[in-house]
């Protein structure tokens, strides 16, 4: 047997450990109770540092207007200068860029697409975000200002029934959307 295959799974378990101490050093100044939490003690310690190293991920990135997350800024005209035609394909447009950063719009059937820029122009793009760089990482933006809409249009006949029993409330009729789009 070759020295060095047996030698190797304990210096990765020390690559591990030196990593961890490193990780937990740099979050001391962010330190809190996600960090101290217990349930990271059973974690392999590959994972451990996987999670830690998202939180300082999270921890040091910056928090940015979304519109800022381009290069150039993402500016789009306000929607009472448009027309019908020109508005929609804007729309599809930024709809795109959005998606290019990684953020997705759900729950948009119910906006007319005027309505739907100018959710965009007024509240996604001046909203700032933390803007994370790390692979598979996105940011989804649910366009539904409030319940009632949210189980007319989204929500399923479980998720209506639970809402029902545990607010005691009348739900509104569930219906389908006026606008059905396929977005990326």
């Amino acid at each position: 047997m070759d020295m060095s295959e047996t030698s190797r799974p304990m210096i990765d378990e020390v690559d591990l450990m030196i990593d961890n101490a490193r990780l937990r050093d740099e979050l001391e100044p962010y330190r809190d109770d996600s960090i101290d939490d217990s349930s990271m003690g059973r974690m392999p310690l590959k994972t451990e540092n996987e999670y830690l190293s998202s939180i300082l991920a999270w921890e040091r990135a910056p928090a940015l207007p979304i519109r800022d997350w381009f290069n150039p800024p993402l500016h789009i005209p306000p929607p009472e200068s448009l027309g019908g035609e020109t508005l929609s394909a804007i729309l599809r447009q930024t709809i795109e860029r959005l998606r290019s950063q990684a953020i997705v719009l759900t729950c948009t059937d119910h906006l007319s697409d005027r309505e739907l820029y100018r959710l965009i122009y007024r509240d996604i793009l001046p909203c700032c975000e933390k803007k994370m760089d790390a692979a598979g990482n996105q940011l989804e933006y649910r366009c539904v200002a409030d319940t009632e809409t949210w189980l007319t249009y989204y929500a399923d006949a479980v998720e209506r029934r639970r809402f029902q029993e545990e607010h005691q409330v009348e739900l509104p009729a569930a219906r389908k959307p006026r606008y059905p789009r396929n977005l990326p």
